[in-house]
């Protein structure tokens, strides 16, 4: 009995986590270049005892936080400064941390500092792994190599010059991604490859979250159901446990 408790609240748990990451991709549906999380690969552990295994089962997290790496849809809007990639490869961005992460999302500024940032506000990053800083300009031009090029305010009649570049990668198909603690996406060691320049950047385009609304929500009422059931089993455990101690008590009288 103890054994069918423990399996259902193991299974309670895994419920809990799904739903939490369901309303995560829910509330990130409208953020541009937003990755899809996906369910951990969770297994389960009995506590050990005198070299025997106990009825406790208890969940484990197994393997990397795991994403959809799938392209999100692509709008165009025709603003200088929005970018997407298209198909694989990433952005390189300045978590708050100080440390380079990798990102798709291109709903890019000019600060008043000159430094491009993206609508979280984390700056961009150039090949050299700096932050991309831009005069201000009457005119902005990027190519698909993610090179800037603008017509400057303080040289006005000049040709455009090249001022940054926006660094990309196409990472190795066998190299694992993840999203740390921070939600930035590294690889498994916390670290990011380095740029190669591979991906094809689209001006002027913005790519959305790669995530389905409606099968969020179908797949969050399916795990509410689940959890109900799991409830369910826990209190019918109960229920047989408390009706088994009663058959065992001594007669009255």
């Amino acid at each position: 009995m103890d054994r069918m408790i423990y399996t259902a609240l193991n299974a309670l748990a895994v419920a809990r986590n799904e739903q939490v990451k369901g309303a995560q991709n829910l509330a990130n549906q409208n953020v541009p270049g937003f990755r899809r999380d996906l369910p951990d690969e969770s297994g389960s552990r009995f506590l050990s005892q005198l070299n025997g295994l106990t009825t406790r089962a208890f969940q484990l997290e197994a393997g990397p936080a795991r994403f959809s790496e799938a392209s999100g849809p692509l709008e165009s809007t025709g603003q200088e400064l929005d970018v997407a990639i298209a198909d694989r490869g990433y952005f390189y961005v300045l978590s708050d941390n100080g440390q380079p992460a990798l990102s798709r999302r291109g709903d890019l500024r000019r600060d008043v500092d000159g430094i491009v940032r993206n609508g979280a506000g984390e700056p961009m990053l150039g090949p050299d792994l700096e932050p991309v800083a831009i005069p201000e300009y009457a005119s902005l031009r990027m190519t698909d190599i993610g090179e800037i090029f603008v017509d400057a305010l303080d040289e006005p009649g000049s040709e455009q010059r090249l001022v940054g570049t926006l660094a990309t990668v196409v990472t190795d198909p066998a190299l694992v991604l993840t999203k740390g603690l921070d939600g930035q996406i590294r690889d498994v060691d916390g670290q990011v490859p380095l740029p190669n320049q591979q991906a094809r950047v689209l001006p002027g385009t913005l790519e959305g979250a790669n995530i389905n609304p409606v099968e969020e929500i179908i797949a969050t009422m399916e795990i509410q159901r689940n959890f109900e059931r799991g409830m369910r089993l826990v209190t019918t455990a109960r229920d047989i446990d408390e009706n088994g101690s009663r058959l065992l008590q001594a007669p009255e009288g």
